[in-house]
């Protein structure tokens, strides 16, 4: 039937055009977004896991640039104990020339006053990003632990936790220290392995840092305390040999962790990619199809709407 009213061919014609033009819509935006998933109106659930994923990778970014941090700062302390260790070498080198009987301790002490005083420059430098670990304060009497940011995790009740790397400097109960000095008030209760005080043969107490023999003698006395100072020096040596390998085994493990959270954040990508990316190839098959599809539909419109001219020769 034929009506002046409604024309049915028409209305159908311009329902296919107004479906395919919709789907060209979508399409285009697909091509020109690279996501298939652009918005919750595409998949509310692909598009909330996919934001929660990026977010916690933005998190990831930042873990990997403190897990740089720390390393860098062990680094620094890594390279100034190992300084530190050549610097006490030729001290304790000074001190066995010492030894020898008629030497004269007042030169050999101008060179070791010159070493102690590099060793200080040395704890003083070994500074990154205002952090130093070769100098603690241990006023307070609680352990000094260095902790750096190492992970970032969700678990299944969205519940985000942060991981760290501790690194301890010294610990209250056995004044154990990786430090070189201490800035603690009291002279006397300093940790540092370079200024804590220790006893010489004679009863006299000393530091590292800041032991004289320009005034020993060659009497017994004096050769025992020289010897309490060789003995001292060494064995700093061997203290700061264990804080530096426990830099090093800080420093590796900080680096295990920042290759493994560079690893996770591309695998994050990776999935994050598979739920809300375009296929471009077919994105593009697709819109060349809809564009033909399109042309046809405008010619069955017109073609439609030209059918109810022919009621006009009626």
């Amino acid at each position: 039937m034929s009506s002046i009213n409604t024309n049915i061919a028409a209305n159908s014609a311009l329902q296919a055009l107004t479906a395919t033009q919709k789907e060209m819509v979508q399409t285009q935006n697909r091509i020109s977004t690279g996501y298939r998933v652009s918005s919750a109106q595409d998949n509310a659930a692909y598009w909330s896991i996919a934001t929660t994923m990026r977010s916690d990778n933005g998190a990831l970014s930042a873990v990997k640039d403190a897990l740089g941090l720390g390393s860098a700062t062990a680094d620094v302390a890594y390279t100034g104990v190992n300084n530190g260790i050549k610097l006490l070498d030729q001290i304790k080198q000074k001190l066995v020339a010492a030894r020898e009987p008629g030497v004269d301790r007042t030169k050999i002490q101008s060179d070791i006053t010159a070493l102690q005083n590099q060793l200080q420059s040395t704890a003083d430098s070994a500074s990154f990003s205002g952090q130093n670990w070769l100098k603690i304060d241990s006023t307070a009497g609680t352990d000094i632990t260095k902790a750096i940011v190492s992970s970032f995790s969700r678990d299944s009740s969205n519940t985000v936790t942060v991981g760290t790397i501790s690194f301890n400097l010294y610990t209250a109960a056995t004044g154990d220290t990786t430090a070189l000095y201490d800035t603690n008030a009291t002279a006397s209760a300093r940790a540092g392995l370079l200024d804590k005080q220790q006893t010489a043969a004679s009863g006299a107490t000393f530091t590292v840092a800041a032991l004289d023999i320009h005034a020993l003698t060659d009497s017994a006395a004096d050769l025992g305390d020289l010897d309490s100072y060789i003995s001292a020096v060494d064995g700093v040596i061997s203290k700061m040999t264990a804080a530096a390998t426990s830099l090093g085994s800080v420093k590796s493990r900080i680096d295990l962790q920042k290759s493994f959270v560079s690893d996770l954040m591309s695998t994050v990508d990776t999935g994050v990619s598979q739920l809300v990316d375009a296929d471009m190839n077919e994105e593009s098959t697709k819109l060349q199809a809809l564009q033909t599809k399109q042309s046809l539909g405008v010619q069955s419109l017109s073609i439609a709407n030209q059918s109810s001219q022919s009621i006009l020769k009626l």
